[in-house]
């Protein structure tokens, strides 16, 4: 669980920072994110696996246990589906007071084409029994939170679990995992924030009652103290994001653009609803004006969007975009605090000099 600090980034997350990595924001420019610009969290180790050793184990409360290789998962049906993560954390950074976590800032987020098998024929051939409530999912991966060693796991609920496009994936990109993202097999739950998407899978077990570990209860919950059960996070809120238009100063990153017309461009994504609209504004959020919306390449797969601007001149200018979906959810201008820094979707900001 994240705790409140000073404005000043410790040691401690400089090491998070380090070990975990986020999209470059120009990435936006791709349908699909290259491989090594996808965003990463790790939450422990990276574990060494033996694919030739390795098996998924499916148990608890069901009919018929089983164990399956790596072989035997791939000669099921085969399916691709291209889909937009996003870390529950990102956009933390941005929180005043700033939660003490993995400090992101806005790019913790790819879209990758995820190939593999559904799960939900798995789950119907172990015989789910009356009274299942929840499906647990255990990664390879180990530590310590809260003074506790455990193994990274998830729950779903038995209907989020059977949802036909929930997949068991041993591809990204068409190419085999690579070990920071799971291999050699991980669960992705589209339209989810990335927590649900458990990597370094080692069994699946059925419940008769709900999972209460580490990650379930205390993390990956929406609360104002300590003390508060929580909401517990699920599906992606709405969130454009700009291209970064220009070039950078080096340290501060500020854009320079040369004056004259200017396109914007990026990408939308509002956890498997479809983006209504994104609006761009070039006054810092005080007028808003809409932006082309392209089709995404998937139900559960981010927008483009493109804006043609013509700045009146020479000068600073504050640029923001915003997306919609079609229930009328829309991003907030200023972020929605909480003590883990989660779901923080407020419209993005770009400074930038126009000469």
């Amino acid at each position: 669980m994240a705790l409140v600090g000073s404005d000043e980034i410790t040691l401690e997350e400089l090491q998070l920072a380090a070990r975990n990595h986020g999209m470059p924001l120009e990435a936006l420019r791709y349908p699909l994110t290259p491989v090594g610009l996808h965003y990463l969290l790790t939450h422990y180790d990276i574990p060494a696996v033996d694919a030739a050793s390795w098996r998924l184990h499916v148990g608890g409360h069901v009919g018929n246990e089983s164990s399956l290789s790596l072989d035997e998962l791939q000669a099921r049906p085969h399916v691709r589906v291209p889909v937009t993560m996003e870390c529950a954390g990102n956009g933390r950074a941005t929180l005043s007071p700033r939660p003490v976590s993995q400090p992101w800032l806005l790019e913790a987020v790819g879209t990758a084409e995820w190939g593999g098998t559904p799960l939900r024929p798995l789950l119907e051939e172990a015989g789910i029994l009356d009274g299942a409530v929840e499906v647990l999912f255990t990664g390879l991966d180990r530590g310590l939170e809260a003074e506790l060693e455990q193994s990274y796991e998830r729950s779903l609920s038995i209907g989020d679990a059977l949802r036909d496009e929930v997949l068991l994936a041993w591809e990204i990109n068409g190419v085999p995992l690579p070990p920071q993202h799971g291999f050699p097999l991980r669960l992705v739950v589209p339209g989810w924030y990335g927590m649900a998407s458990v990597k370094w899978l080692d069994r699946i077990t059925v419940l008769d009652r709900p999972y209460d570990g580490y990650q379930q209860r205390w993390s990956y919950r929406l609360r104002q103290t300590e003390e508060e059960e929580g909401e517990p996070l699920t599906r992606i809120r709405p969130r454009a994001l700009m291209v970064p238009p220009g070039v950078p100063d080096f340290m501060s990153r500020h854009r320079i653009v040369d004056v004259g017309r200017c396109v914007l461009e990026g990408r939308a994504w509002a956890g498997g609803e479809p983006v209504a609209a994104v609006d761009v504004s070039t006054d810092g959020g005080s007028t808003w004006a809409p932006a082309e919306l392209a089709e995404p390449p998937g139900p559960f797969a981010w927008a483009a969007w493109r804006f043609e601007w013509d700045p009146p001149g020479p000068g600073e200018y504050m640029l923001c975009c915003r997306a919609r979906n079609g229930a009328g959810g829309e991003q907030p201008l200023e972020p929605p605090w909480n003590l883990g820094g989660y779901a923080n979707n407020a419209v993005q900001r770009v400074p930038v000099t126009i000469r």
